[in-house]
């Protein structure tokens, strides 16, 4: 005949064969529990000792206020290269330059022994100190070789360039015109009407032997800015 349940039977759960078995998860459910306030309580206590170190640490600094970010200025970008515009001005005015070959040169040249010379209001002891050497001349152009139209544009350079730099006397190699067509001294003639048209020649001489004489020709030039 079965056996009937008793009162242990029916609070026992169900899969607990034995009451020490309900008694051991009863156990073991309390530690978890036990473990689980532990761990609330060790959180708590840890929370706390920060909350009492920032309190600590706020009364030792201070009433405090964020630090002010500086103004930010917007960089550009960055500029394209500056256009040498001085420079476009230099070359514009030496293609607008035009130096004339047709000068008539005939009332301003000083025909003597030696031909020379010298703008109104320069005397003539000027154009005797350059026939002899006192002026140490300080640089030299050849024309030589050159078509008129280079030529007449390297001495309008040459001449700039040293007038610029202080440059006082200058040389400038034209040639006596052996070889150009019928023996005539082209080059010679257009140099001197050029270098008339030139305001900071002041004078030239035809240069002494020794320094390339009927073809070449020294030139005093005003002064200039260093």
């Amino acid at each position: 005949m079965p056996r009937k349940p008793d009162s242990d039977d029916k609070a026992r759960p169900p899969g607990l064969k034995t009451l020490a078995d309900l008694k051991h998860v009863q156990r073991t459910l309390a530690e978890a529990r036990e473990r689980e306030a532990a761990e609330m309580a060790a959180r708590g206590a840890l929370q706390k000792k920060r909350q009492t170190e920032q309190d600590l640490f706020t009364r030792a600094i201070g009433a405090t206020r964020p630090l002010r970010r500086p103004a930010a200025v917007a960089l550009a970008p960055e500029p394209p290269a500056p256009i040498p515009l001085q420079h476009q001005l230099d070359q514009q005015r030496v293609l607008r330059e035009s130096l004339s070959d047709e000068f008539d040169v005939t009332t301003l040249l000083d025909v003597d022994d030696a031909m020379s010379f010298r703008r109104p209001g320069v005397g003539t002891e000027v154009t005797r100190k350059l026939r002899a050497g006192d002026w140490t001349i300080q640089r030299e152009i050849d024309l030589h070789g050159l078509r008129s139209d280079e030529a007449r544009e390297a001495l309008g350079a040459f001449i700039r360039s040293a007038h610029k730099q202080g440059v006082r006397c200058v040389r400038v190699v034209h040639g006596k015109g052996l070889g150009s067509p019928g023996r005539q001294p082209v080059l010679k003639v257009k140099t001197q009407r050029w270098l008339i048209q030139k305001n900071e020649v002041l004078a030239f001489v035809q240069a002494r032997a020794s320094e390339g004489g009927a073809g070449a020709l020294v030139v005093l030039l005003a002064p200039g800015r260093r």
